[in-house]
């Protein structure tokens, strides 16, 4: 099963995650969070990484749902989506599939789940086709 849906988009990282943020926004998704790997490991352990940052993208009325259905499956969100800098002038998107994550354990079996599951995956894809 795969776990994500990939893009490689041509351009350095900051600007590409403003294309990946409104190609999300038109999807009804809004960015919660922006972990930069490669800044946190420099500072925490000295460690030198490539340009490397994790979003945490929310579409509040599917969370909504997903949550009210089943309160723990807050633990698998916000959806998150990878902006990997992987060449001088290219990056490694990697959005989370939705559909795959609530399929996890037993969650599958909540059939509210798997329907927001499927439509955050379907408009995810959107979103990433959106780019390229």
């Amino acid at each position: 099963m795969d776990l994500s849906i990939d893009v490689t988009l041509k351009g350095k990282l900051d600007p590409v995650i403003e294309q990946v943020t409104e190609a999300l926004k038109a999807q009804g998704f809004g960015i919660l969070t922006r972990i930069d790997v490669d800044k946190t490991l420099k500072t925490k352990i000295g460690a030198d990484f490539r340009p490397y940052v994790i979003l945490g993208a929310c579409n509040p009325g599917l969370a909504h749902q997903a949550i009210s259905a089943r309160p723990d499956v807050g633990l698998m969100l916000p959806c998150n989506v990878v902006v990997d800098q992987t060449g001088t002038d290219e990056c490694l998107v990697r959005f989370i599939d939705p559909g795959a994550m609530m399929q996890f354990g037993d969650l599958g079996n909540d059939k509210t789940l798997a329907r927001v599951g499927a439509e955050a995956k379907a408009k995810i894809e959107l979103a990433a086709a959106s780019l390229g």
